[in-house]
Parts: C-alpha cells; sequence; structure tokens
C-alpha cells in the first residue's frame, strides 16, 4: 500500500464522515417503512458516488488519486452507505461505482443486502473501471425483469432497464388487488469535452428510450410509468434535457418546486462541481406517466439534432462575425451552404458542413443513414435542395414545441373506492437534494461525500384520468 506523500497532509482535506443528518430530508424523504406503506408513496435516490479512480487529492498532482489510499476511499464511501441507510429509499441508483475493486463492491452489497435491498451492478464497456449500481428494497418492490444496455459504440456507456411491481397494493377493498407496474432505468452520461460529444450524448439518450419503446410493445406495457434516474451530464439548457421534454418526461424536482423551464429557473439549484470547477444541475430523476402525451421519438431525435446544428452555426458564426450586431438568419444559411451553387443547400454541402463540425465521420457521431434522414426532413419539397424557406423552417425557427402542454396531465388521488380497470402513475409529492445549500444555487466547500449531490424524489401512486 503506497504512502500518503508528505505534501498531502498539508492539504485542507477533511476524512469524509457522515454529514449531519437534515432532519427535514429524514422526514420529507422516506425515512421509515410503516410511513411509506400506509400511504403507498414511494422514493427514488439517484447519486453520482464519485469513483476513487477519477477523484483528485491535490490540483498540483493530478495524477494522485483517491483510489491509492484504502483509508480515504473506504471511509467516504462507508459514509456515502451510511446516508443511504438513513434516507431508506424505496429504489437506489448509483453512478461511478468503482466495480474493479472487489472490496468496495462487496461492501455495498453487504450493507445493501443486509438492509433488505436487491443489487444489480453493471460495468461501463471495455473496462473503464467504474459502473452502476441500481439497489431496490425488497420490501416496496419485487423484481418482474431486468435488461443491460451497452453501448459499445457511444462513449462506453451503459443503462439498465427493471421492471418492478410494487408489494403492496393500491387498492384496499377492492374487489381484486392491483399492484403498480414502474419502468426504472438507471444510466450516465458521456461529459460533453466538447461541442461535437452533444450528438454522441443524444444518441445514448435516444438509445435508452428506443430501448424502452421496444421493451414496452413487446411486452405490453403502454400503460406502465417510466423512471429515468442517473448523472445526465448536461443543464436544463442543453439539448438532452430539450429532447426528453418534448418526449414527455418531467424533471421531479423541478416539478415539486414549481420551477419551469424558463431561462429565469435554471440556475436555481445545482447538484454538479465538474473537475472545471463549474457548478450545474445535472442530476435528475425524470417521470413519464402513461397518460402522457409523446412524439414519435425519430420527429423528438430530429428536432434535438436540428437544434445542435443551430448551436454550432451560431457559434461558428460568433466567431468569424464579431463585428456583426447580430446573428442574422441569412448569415447562417450561407453558412450552412458551404460551397452549393446558387441560393440552395446541396446534400453534399449539408454533409461537409456536418463532417466539419466533427457530428459525422467519428466514431461516434451520425451514420449515414442519420444525415440522410435529417436531409429529408430539411428538403421539404423533395426536390434535392433546401432553399431559404425550407431552412428557416426546420432549423433555424422550427415551430415545433420542446414539450407538450402540461395542462393535459390530470390525476386524481388514489382511494378506496377505485375500480379495478383503471391507469396508475405518479405524482411527484416531494423531491429534496443534499447538502442545503446546493437548493439555492451554491456548493459548500465543506462538503466531502462528491462531487454530486445526492438526488431524493418522493411519489405518490395516482389514478390517472
Amino acid at each position: 500500500m503506497a504512502s500518503p506523500p508528505s505534501w498531502l497532509f498539508l492539504l485542507p482535506f477533511k476524512s469524509p464522515r457522515r454529514p449531519p443528518r437534515r432532519r427535514a430530508l429524514h422526514r420529507r424523504a422516506a425515512c421509515n417503512s410503516r410511513r411509506m406503506i400506509t400511504d403507498r408513496s414511494v422514493s427514488c435516490t439517484t447519486f453520482n458516488i464519485l469513483a476513487p479512480i477519477y477523484k483528485r487529492l491535490s490540483e498540483k498532482d493530478q495524477g494522485c488519486r483517491e483510489s491509492q489510499y484504502r483509508s480515504y476511499w473506504l471511509s467516504r464511501n462507508e459514509s456515502i452507505i451510511d446516508r443511504l441507510l438513513g434516507d431508506r429509499s424505496s429504489i437506489i441508483c448509483l453512478q461511478e461505482v468503482w466495480l474493479d475493486n472487489e472490496e468496495l463492491v462487496n461492501l455495498y452489497e453487504k450493507r445493501l443486502g443486509d438492509a433488505g435491498y436487491v443489487n444489480f451492478k453493471l460495468a461501463r464497456t471495455n473496462n473503464r473501471g467504474d459502473g452502476l449500481l441500481t439497489a431496490v428494497h425488497s420490501e416496496y418492490f419485487r423484481i418482474i425483469d431486468y435488461q443491460k444496455m451497452l453501448f459499445n459504440d457511444l462513449g462506453d456507456r451503459v443503462a439498465q432497464l427493471l421492471r418492478v411491481e410494487s408489494v403492496v397494493p393500491l387498492c384496499q377493498g377492492c374487489t381484486s388487488s392491483i399492484n403498480l407496474q414502474i419502468i426504472i432505468v438507471n444510466t450516465h452520461l458521456l461529459f460533453p469535452h466538447d461541442a461535437s460529444l452533444c450528438i454522441v450524448r443524444l444518441q445514448q439518450v435516444y438509445k435508452i428510450l428506443q430501448c424502452i419503446e421496444t421493451y414496452q410493445n413487446d411486452n405490453n406495457l403502454s400503460s406502465i410509468p417510466i423512471v429515468l434516474s442517473g448523472d445526465w451530464n448536461g443543464s436544463k439548457r442543453g439539448h438532452v434535457y430539450k429532447f426528453l421534454r418534448s418526449q414527455g418526461f418531467v424533471s421531479s424536482y423541478d416539478i415539486a418546486h414549481h420551477y419551469t423551464d424558463s431561462d429565469a429557473d435554471c440556475h436555481k439549484w445545482v447538484s454538479h462541481r465538474n473537475h472545471r470547477g463549474n457548478i450545474c444541475g445535472v442530476d435528475f430523476i425524470w417521470l413519464l406517466n402513461p397518460n402522457k402525451f409523446r412524439k414519435p421519438l425519430r420527429t423528438s431525435w430530429k428536432e434535438a439534432v436540428f437544434g445542435i446544428i443551430k448551436l454550432i452555426i451560431c457559434s461558428l458564426l460568433l466567431q468569424y462575425l464579431l463585428h456583426s450586431a447580430s446573428l442574422s438568419k441569412e448569415n447562417a444559411f450561407a453558412f450552412l451552404k458551404v460551397d452549393s451553387p446558387g441560393d440552395y443547400i446541396h446534400y453534399t454541402g449539408f454533409c461537409q458542413a456536418l463532417r466539419q463540425w466533427g457530428l459525422i465521420g467519428q466514431r461516434d457521431g451520425l451514420c449515414h443513414e442519420d444525415v440522410k434522414y435529417l436531409w429529408a426532413q430539411a428538403d421539404i419539397e423533395g426536390d434535392g435542395v433546401v432553399d431559404f424557406e425550407e431552412f428557416q423552417r426546420c432549423i433555424w425557427s422550427p415551430r415545433w414545441s420542446e414539450h407538450p402542454d402540461e395542462s393535459s396531465e390530470e390525476w386524481t388521488e388514489l382511494g378506496s373506492g377505485t375500480e379495478t380497470r383503471m391507469t396508475f402513475g405518479f405524482s411527484v409529492k416531494d423531491a429534496v437534494l443534499f447538502p442545503p445549500e446546493v437548493e439555492r444555487g451554491m456548493w459548500p466547500e465543506n462538503y466531502s461525500l462528491s462531487d454530486h449531490a445526492p438526488l431524493t424524489v418522493v411519489f405518490s401512486p395516482v389514478k390517472l384520468s
């Protein structure tokens, strides 16, 4: 076992200890089994626990990682487990679990297992060292199915899909027992190191939703709520957020706190301080109820890709047209036209621009079929070229909405007089981030559990109209 260098002891690093328990979290976020079963609410916690192989102990020596010092990573992960067991969520979704370390894996599996959780772990592809762990408490849910999603071709990321059923029936006094089924997904998206990786992250989410859609169709599960949990490595202003919103998903934390998708509400909370020192909100627990309007998946994907293309054009125009007071759509059209003859964008010029921007021709970029599909969507008239009007309608100023009207979703609380044939879903009862400072958009310097904040959401089952 390596000894810490002498300078390490001069750093203001504190050995992790269990943070003081928040009385509000203990009260609000499913702290006790009896209360949970009585009102039939369930809870979910997502937490990127920062794998020791990635945790830097010093800015002076970037190669000095926590994984080199057993006492450090063991103490910190013991504290993380203490917090998880104290919150006692029905479902726990962890990211960046150091799955290559057998001692740490055994620690999580034993302590969570002894507390009544059934654990599922999944390593990232190509031996990256870390992965996912999803724990489901057997007192609240029974496991019906478990599937792995491997993204070998998309940044070596993975996702877990679990189909679970509530142990406690939703209806008391019904002629037949009704147990709510849920699809749970745990994932960790790629970090956007540069703009070209926006496409990769979008492709990862698209693949997840494709898998869910296929699974629902194969198992006739159209009337089942879906919960997506994890580290999405993108904020509320990003294309992944907009893509999921266009598919009907809602951010549980924002719903609980009545935050909108507006720019004014984008920075009211944070959940991560990244390796660049930036703080932002990237950890989400998404909810999709079965009565939500959903666009065709391919349509949402197309809109998101065109949004990325527009963003890249704007960024490049800002570099080349700094003397211009504004970014006009005429300049943007000319920029995408490249060397195409006439006042049209030709397919070759379209492909040339995408290749220059790193969106195609890369291992994780758009494939030939994707580009042909996008071109067909932009070439509305089908004449083999995209004129200015088509460019404006499809790419620059589209008339689609990013998400459906939320007023269309209605529900009523479950009661004893519920009929047998009905659709069930969830309402967001509460949502809490820890430590409390992050709920006000600040990152506390004395927080040492991780570079992410755990998010816990409490759901109540509801009858959907």
